[in-house]
């Protein structure tokens, strides 16, 4: 170790408390999965944490049910200030927490323990803290006095942001009245049953939260679960295609965060200094594994080699290695199978023709890793320019003009996100207006707030998470008062009669029939009264004609 080298500065795994195997999270216990469990591994060395149960088509049942009983029986009901204490008591927890559970987040994920610490586990506490808020004021979500929650959330996370992704989804369904039954990646299911405890140790009422982790196939039977009113997910593109057909003609209401390509536009009065650092953080915060990663640099023509340059000094001073190590920059890559995508991507970026340079950087024998790495002079038409790599890969490009620059910045399928780089205001104004992209960052990157709305367009999605946006995902307008025809009503009497007398409770699924076919006799009436009215209007403004010409 020479003079100018760090020393290691590990955080202790003390602190953690695992467990050697974990079940499931169904109504307020962890109970035995059905499915063939498995074993959750650190991606830095590959060695086992714990046995993770899985669960099956009956797992999943027995998680909706209990969500759905908590709705109708406790959580709806509740009022708003009352699961607002809830949800404080939750982002309390977890700051306490926060230490173990920044070590939990590390080790199962990869990431460089000064992200889950200073990053993830921060944003987690601040997004509970800011829909306890927002719990008794829905009258203010902008769909009218007394919006109604939707009812069962199944919500689906992926592996990247594990906890804050968590956060990101339950905490705004809570705040509005729903219960949720939520299934976490297969590679990063730690910190969501961990959360679990914490569920416990707040008091929730049970099956208000419900965790089943398993594979794909899990994720599968949530979505298609037929009492499930509302489908969260953040993931592939691919996979939300998947979930947006298998959703369609249902009544579930969906919001999907799909994958990026954003791009990074540098024009030539950039803050040089400023721009590095953003450059970096874009692409390279957590290996790059993030949705809304700047992956694809635009920089004008003018300042393209010492941009270049400045960006291959700072990636050589990046510390690659153990996770846990407070020092450490650039973490493990989450797991064997998305390392060889990066790879493969990587080759075929080369054999089109870019210019591959890679940081020095000692590379450890066991765990999956790969070294910050740029492709200079990018075609717009690379592959590189065009997948989403998921990964510490920056493809660059340039331009001449900000009609080029939007040009190539909206040349993608995708668009979550983009930065814009300049010393002009009203240049940021004018280019951030033509991007098409959900989020827009001037002079910086990668920030994020719980009161600011995030999502896409085109093959990143719709709907929006975070913000007034982000909670009105999960309410609808009041339900107006059925009007009850003639049919209705003898069939209702006819109904009560046969059951023995008025005070008979109607069944669940009766309750459901009723409420189905009456909305469309309302509608026919209210069809009718609206032809009626225009058919009125016309005869007074006809009759007023007559009156005038008279």
């Amino acid at each position: 170790m020479t003079f100018l080298d760090y020393a290691p500065a590990p955080e202790s795994r003390a602190i953690l408390d695992l467990k050697p195997s974990y079940g499931l999270f169904i109504d307020g216990e962890f109970v035995d999965g059905h499915g063939e469990g498995f074993h959750t591994i650190s991606p830095a060395s590959e060695e086992a944490i714990a046995e993770i149960a899985a669960g099956d088509e009956h797992d999943v049942d027995l998680a909706v049910r209990a969500a759905r009983r908590a709705y109708e029986r406790v959580w709806s009901r509740m009022s708003g200030s009352d699961r607002g204490k809830y949800l404080f008591r939750i982002a309390r927890l977890v700051q306490e927490r926060a230490r173990e559970l920044a070590v939990a987040e590390s080790l199962d994920n990869g990431k460089p323990i000064k992200e889950s610490r200073d990053v993830d586990v921060p944003l987690v506490a601040a997004w509970f803290f800011y829909y306890a808020g927002w719990a008794d004021k829905l009258d203010h979500a902008g769909l009218g006095p007394a919006p109604r929650a939707l009812g069962v959330a199944g919500q689906i996370i992926p592996w990247n942001f594990p906890l804050l992704m968590l956060a990101w989804k339950i905490a705004p369904a809570l705040a509005a009245g729903n219960t949720v039954v939520l299934k976490p990646a297969e590679t990063t299911p730690l910190t969501a049953l961990l959360f679990a405890e914490i569920v416990q140790q707040a008091g929730l009422p049970a099956g208000v939260v419900n965790i089943v982790t398993g594979a794909g196939e899990t994720g599968r039977m949530l979505v298609n679960h037929p009492d499930v009113d509302k489908v969260a997910f953040t993931g592939s593109t691919a996979v939300g295609r998947e979930i947006a057909r298998a959703i369609a003609g249902t009544h579930k209401k969906v919001t999907l965060e799909l994958g990026g390509k954003a791009a990074n536009i540098v024009f030539d009065d950039a803050p040089i200094d400023q721009a590095i650092e953003g450059i970096v953080n874009g692409i390279f915060f957590n290996q790059g594994h993030v949705c809304c990663a700047g992956s694809r640099l635009l920089v004008q023509e003018s300042v393209h080699e010492e941009v270049v340059d400045r960006l291959k000094a700072r990636l050589s001073t990046l510390r690659l290695g153990d996770p846990l190590d407070k020092n450490t920059d650039i973490g493990a890559i989450n797991s064997a199978e998305q390392l060889q995508r990066i790879r493969q991507l990587s080759d075929i970026g080369e054999a089109e023709g870019a210019e591959r340079w890679s940081a020095e950087c000692a590379i450890p024998d066991r765990g999956f890793w790969f070294a910050p790495t740029i492709f200079d002079n990018v075609s717009t038409s690379s592959r590189i320019a065009r997948e989403e790599i998921f990964g510490p890969v920056l493809s660059v490009l340039t331009f001449r003009t900000p009609d080029e620059a939007i040009a190539k910045a909206n040349n993608t399928p995708y668009g979550l996100s983009a930065g814009i780089w300049t010393d002009k205001g009203s240049r940021i104004l004018a280019v951030a207006d033509r991007l098409r992209a959900g989020v827009v960052w001037a002079n910086t990157f990668n920030r994020f707030d719980p009161a600011s709305p995030f999502g896409g367009y085109k093959e990143s999605g719709y709907g929006r998470e975070g913000g007034r946006h982000g909670l009105a995902a999960y309410l609808a307008p009041p339900a107006a008062t059925p009007r009850r025809t003639a049919a209705g009503a003898e069939r209702s009497i006819a109904s009560r009669s046969a059951s023995g007398g008025l005070e008979n409770e109607t069944s669940r699924a009766d309750a459901r029939t009723t409420i189905s076919e009456t909305p469309s006799a309302d509608t026919d009436t209210r069809r009718e009264g609206v032809t009626a009215t225009r058919a009125s209007r016309s005869s007074s403004k006809s009759a007023s004609k007559k009156g005038s010409a008279k």
